[in-house]
């Protein structure tokens, strides 16, 4: 992917919610209008923390998604997700 446009919705401390929305890029293809995310982090007992994410697709017309096209998607978002995890286990003080 070349490009992605991201527009900040809502990052809630309180809750530990970030939500955004894709407006533009090749994750959008010709089929999508916009992708909505939220990502909420959960603690876990031991340390740690679950990271849950809700993805809301809106279509162009009355185009329907395939199930194999949004498993795609997720993981695209997964394996995103794991590079910037792993960068910040590797480098604390960048987010410090």
């Amino acid at each position: 992917m070349k490009s992605v446009k991201n527009r900040v919705d809502e990052v809630n401390e309180d809750t530990l919610t970030y939500k955004y929305t894709i407006i533009e890029g090749e994750a959008l293809g010709d089929k999508l209008q916009s992708i909505a995310i939220e990502v909420k982090f959960e603690a876990k007992p031991d340390g740690g923390s679950n990271n849950k994410v809700t993805s809301k697709y809106y279509t162009k017309g009355d185009f329907q998604l395939l199930e194999e096209e949004i498993k795609d998607g997720k993981e695209k978002s997964l394996t995103i997700h794991k590079i910037v995890e792993t960068y910040l286990l590797e480098n604390p003080n960048a987010y410090a």
